[in-house]
């Protein structure tokens, strides 16, 4: 009987253990603009808050127009006070689509990364 409650004791760290695994990878919870957004040419930056505090060394938003071009004004970073929110400064927007691409690499090392569109009216 101590066999079986040993090997349950064990079953179940073993689950505690890959649940936690599974839960440090880094994913967006919330973006500014939002994916599929319309916003004004106003919009001063992209910021994306995360579900895992990111790694600053790795972690990056690139923002692109439709041709390709980057139009950010400085590099992204992740704020020191909350190492889950990633931003980006923009140079000045004017009316077309453009992509936000981002990786996040979470403290433990797991790399995810994904892109969207939002538009400028």
């Amino acid at each position: 009987m101590t066999l079986s409650l040993f090997a349950r004791a064990a079953t179940a760290a073993l689950l505690l253990a890959g649940s936690q695994l599974a839960s440090a990878h880094a994913h967006p919870q919330h973006e500014v603009p939002a994916s599929g957004a319309t916003v004004a040419a106003s919009q001063h930056d992209v910021a994306i808050d995360f579900d895992d505090a990111l790694e600053p060394a790795f972690s990056s938003i690139a923002v692109t127009d439709a041709h390709g071009n980057a139009v950010t004004s400085g590099k992204s970073a992740v704020d020191a006070s909350n190492r889950k929110h990633m931003s980006v400064p923009l140079n000045a927007l004017t009316p077309g689509v453009y992509t936000v691409a981002w990786v996040a690499v979470a403290e433990d090392g797991h790399r995810t990364h994904g892109k969207y569109t939002f538009t400028v009216k």
